[in-house]
């Protein structure tokens, strides 16, 4: 009910750009809170019609449309030439999903409960995934800096586009071989990882919803792209502030608002699985389809990172989310040390990235 109620965050959102002229901070404010509104009903949909089809062709769809609000306001950003920005904000949907998403969730589960548990070997694979991710994103940072110190930075360039398409390559295959492993071949191990529940939309209606709210998100990400740098100025932060914590949230809302609710419920390995598999995601098909779709369109955007902090963050976040998993269960305090260290995160793009 809520949700719907805030689908009039579209129109108003439209009425401030293209018939009032209200200033680039209102209308970026309004397009964030409803590319928000529109990724939970993409999420919504999807599960519906991930219900219908049972867990393989499922499976398959959260990967093709989990991540679609993420990828088109990534995509319309990187049309008008912020590609830091977009890195920013893949390391921010990472850092998000995992730290705050997940200390959130646990938080809200812990509440009212002494322990909750998960499935040890689904977390096991998970993290591991995310160690995977760090090592692959690592490595086009390396090779851009032994290039330089060997004194070959006229062609790094080139280079380091070539060695991103490489690495996004390598990325996708490994993805669709995880999916293989979990939804195919070993699929009676994470069997108590159950969905969401039986479909109560009908298949033409749950296509439907998928269909228009994501032709919103591409209208609500054209006007957001368009007002970053100045919606920045008004706020006297850098657009790759607002990259690295308000996009990234903006695009992984409807992970975030379903991992709480799921953990409230107690249904802590659907919690995981939204959450660090999010994140995964993010890194293993949205990061790689961007710098493959970038290099198509001519914009093209490597995977070598222009901050370190955000390497730093995605390698941190890799090594406590693997810490506080490892055992099958999570505690409160569990969920607050991982908002604590996202906290700290956010202060150090603060500063890190003045206006």
């Amino acid at each position: 009910m809520v949700f719907t109620l805030l689908l009039v965050l579209i129109p108003i959102s439209a009425a401030l750009k293209y018939l009032v002229g209200a200033s680039p901070l209102l209308v970026f404010a309004s397009s964030a809170l409803a590319i928000a509104v529109l990724a939970e009903w993409v999420r919504r949909a999807t599960d519906q019609l991930a219900d219908r089809v049972g867990p393989a062709i499922g499976g398959l769809l959260t990967v093709s449309f989990g991540s679609i609000a993420e990828l088109v306001l990534a995509l319309f950003v990187l049309l008008r030439g912020e590609a830091a920005v977009v890195q920013a904000q893949i390391a921010g949907s990472i850092m998000g999903t995992s730290l705050f998403g997940l200390g959130l969730a646990i938080i809200v589960g812990g509440a009212t409960r002494e322990r909750q548990k998960f499935n040890a070997e689904r977390a096991g694979l998970l993290s591991t995934l995310l160690i995977l991710v760090v090592i692959a994103l690592l490595l086009p940072a390396v090779f851009d800096l032994s290039g330089r110190m060997s004194g070959q930075g006229k062609t790094l360039g080139i280079t380091d586009e070539e060695v991103s398409l490489g690495v996004s390559v390598v990325l996708l295959l490994l993805y669709l071989a995880n999916l293989a492993f979990t939804l195919v071949t070993h699929r009676d191990v994470f069997s108590n990882d159950k969905g969401s529940g039986e479909a109560d939309w009908s298949l033409p209606f749950a296509i439907g919803v998928l269909i228009a709210a994501t032709v919103a998100i591409a209208f609500e990400s054209e006007m957001l792209s368009g007002t970053i740098t100045e919606a920045a100025g008004s706020l006297h932060l850098s657009p790759m502030f607002l990259g690295v914590i308000v996009l990234a949230l903006v695009g992984t809302a409807g992970d975030l608002f379903a991992a709480a609710w799921f953990a409230h419920e107690d249904r802590m390995g659907l919690v995981l699985n939204i959450c660090i598999g999010s994140a995964i995601q993010v890194a293993l098909v949205l990061a790689p389809l961007l710098a493959i779709i970038s290099w198509a369109l001519g914009h093209p955007m490597s995977l070598v990172f222009s901050n370190p902090l955000h390497l730093f963050g995605i390698a941190s976040t890799a090594f406590i989310v693997n810490a506080i998993a490892r055992d099958g269960e999570t505690t409160w305090f569990e969920g607050l040390l991982l908002l604590g260290v996202y906290v700290l995160f956010g202060l150090a793009f603060f500063f890190a990235s003045p206006a």
